[in-house]
């Protein structure tokens, strides 16, 4: 009796002991991944103040380091140029230095696909990843997300013979970074309601955050409702008069 009653206090107490420090751990691994990424970020950005002269560094002005100050310069930097390649001027500029680059081997293969990542993710155009698919995949039956890339037809997307091709983007769980591209006839996915944001939050989470969803009637159905209403408005006075 009394080896049981301790061996049940001791399983209880493990009990407990696994809930809180997995509820600790849920309170604190997000914010110490969150607080070690802004401390890199900003020890990242200040190292972009050698390009300073040493008596503007804010040691030598204000007499004590400022963390954060090489943030706020790497912000003012991309925004002049980013208002300098803008203008006729800035581009000529820009064109210049990437034909010189081109002539680089080595260099021209990693600036070319490192400036195409850059343009798909951060471009401003209309079809980058603004849409969310739900496709069968790796086979028939299984059904995971995808992102739509564009709908641009090339030589591989016209010798497919598919009537309207779709480029599509299909992440990994929990690195979207990586992934597969394949193209689709478009009749054969399902275009998704949900935001990008909210589609990428449910492939990271591995499917644990599902956004909600109220689905949305058609015409058809709203009039539908709407005489259903009113049939039953008029029973009900019907009933009042009888």
């Amino acid at each position: 009796m009394l080896t049981s009653f301790i061996t049940r206090k001791i399983e209880r107490i493990m009990y407990y002991l696994k809930k809180y420090l997995l509820a600790g751990v849920l309170v604190w691994f997000p914010l110490g991944i969150t607080m070690a990424l802004l401390i890199f970020l900003v020890n990242f950005f200040d190292r972009s103040l050698l390009l300073l002269p040493p008596h503007l560094h804010p040691q030598e002005l204000l007499g004590f380091d400022l963390p954060g100050f090489g943030l706020l310069f790497s912000f003012i930097i991309i925004l002049v140029t980013g208002m300098l390649v803008a203008n006729f001027f800035g581009r000529y500029i820009y064109k210049l230095g990437e034909k010189l680059l081109s002539r680089i081997p080595i260099v021209r293969s990693i600036y070319t696909a490192v400036k195409q990542i850059s343009e798909a993710v951060f471009g401003n155009s209309t079809q980058t990843f603004k849409k969310a698919f739900l496709i069968q995949y790796p086979r028939t039956g299984l059904w995971t997300l995808a992102f739509q890339t564009s709908t641009f037809q090339g030589e591989a997307q016209i010798k497919t013979e598919l009537p309207k091709v779709v480029n599509l983007f299909v992440p990994t769980t929990p690195n979207p970074t990586s992934g597969f591209f394949i193209m689709a006839e478009k009749s054969e996915v399902i275009e998704l309601e949900m935001s990008v944001d909210e589609a990428l939050k449910m492939v990271i989470s591995g499917g644990v955050v599902v956004p909600e969803w109220a689905k949305k009637k058609t015409k058809k159905q709203k009039q539908k409702t709407k005489i259903e209403e009113k049939n039953q408005t008029i029973e009900g006075q019907e009933k009042n008069d009888a």
